[in-house]
């Protein structure tokens, strides 16, 4: 099975190549979801991070209400440092359980992990290849005020507290520029699939020769 991590910035067009990916057969694993499942009630991270931030970001049913959390830590590097290290292990874990599932029923597949700060972390490494999606930074601006209603300071605000897509470019082994049309979008999207397609073409020839 080829691993392949896809990544980008905030609002940088990465779920829409993640979507299409999935489209042509990928399998897609995305890291957001996860980490929205180990803050659910009972979830792996649910405890611990109240424990940490309080009972104030609690809902009436006991929910954690991710906003208010986020208003915690988004101007505060310590504490979003913190609430990384208990959110990101248990991703981590599950993430990896899903790659040896989908992986021992799809020898010869491609499966995806879309995840905002691979690069950051140094997880990267952890694939065979890694897709960037880059637009803009104008675009990226537009593109986070409309979708999550956020003003241009705090767009602006969270874009200062990451990578610039300039600099993860070096880690990239493929990038998708979504700054034009969808179809032109789909088209690259498509070209890479092809290339990864063939990359997992080659190795499974190779493993019928070492058999």
């Amino acid at each position: 099975m080829l691993r392949v991590g896809l990544t980008g910035g905030l609002a940088s067009g990465k779920s829409c190549v993640g979507r299409s990916l999935a489209d042509l057969g990928c399998y897609l694993i995305r890291a957001d979801e996860l980490g929205h499942q180990v803050l659910e009630t009972g979830g792996d991270a649910h405890d611990a991070v109240v424990r940490e931030f309080g009972t104030g970001i609690l809902n009436p049913d006991g929910t954690i209400d991710r906003r208010r959390l986020a208003a915690l830590v988004f101007h505060d590097p310590a504490r979003l440092q913190k609430l990384n290290a208990l959110v990101h292990p248990p991703v981590r874990a599950r993430t990896h359980r899903l790659l040896q599932k989908y992986e021992a029923g799809h020898p010869h597949g491609i499966a995806v992990v879309e995840a905002a700060i691979l690069v950051e972390t140094g997880s990267y490494r952890d694939y065979a290849r890694l897709i960037l999606a880059v637009c803009g930074k104008e675009q990226q601006i537009e593109r986070a005020m409309a979708r999550d209603g956020l003003t241009r300071e705090e767009v602006l605000d969270r874009l200062s507290r990451q990578m610039p897509l300039d600099e993860k470019i070096q880690y990239a082994d493929y990038v998708i520029d979504t700054s034009g049309t969808k179809e032109n979008t789909l088209a690259q999207t498509r070209t890479v699939y092809e290339s990864l397609s063939g990359l997992t073409s080659v190795t499974s020839e190779q493993r019928s020769l070492n058999l």
